[in-house]
Order: structure tokens, then C-alpha cells, then sequence
């Protein structure tokens, strides 16, 4: 049985979901504490845009098994 994964682009965009959150919980911390240093928009169009590349490129390996009998 041999297991290949085809979604090249999963793992990159699980890094990159951690990564924005990261930001997005810090900048939403900025926002509520000192709301001069935060930046939320840009922070908030980041979100958008790895929401389209994940609904795009997908964020689970799609597995291929075959069996040899």
C-alpha cells in the first residue's frame, strides 16, 4: 500500500493560516488596548486573501492509496 499526498499546497497553507492568525490576534489586541498602534485593516484584507487561497487550493493532503495484491 503506497500513500502519496497531491495537494502540494496544503502544508503552505497551514503555515500561512497559523501565521495570519497570529497577526490578526495581535492587531486585534492593538485595536482593544492601544488603538493608535494597530492595524486592522490591513490585517482584516489579509484574512480575506488566505481565505480565497484556501477555498482555492484546499488545506488537507488528498490521499492516494493503492493496494497491491
Amino acid at each position: 500500500m503506497k500513500t502519496t499526498t497531491k495537494n502540494q499546497y496544503a502544508y503552505a497553507n497551514n503555515i500561512l493560516i497559523s501565521v495570519v492568525s497570529a497577526v490578526f490576534g495581535y492587531n486585534l489586541y492593538q485595536a482593544i488596548v492601544h488603538p493608535e498602534k494597530s492595524n486592522i485593516a490591513l490585517t482584516l484584507i489579509l484574512v480575506v486573501l488566505t481565505s480565497v487561497m484556501v477555498r482555492k487550493y484546499g488545506y488537507k493532503p488528498i490521499k492516494d492509496k493503492k493496494n497491491d495484491i
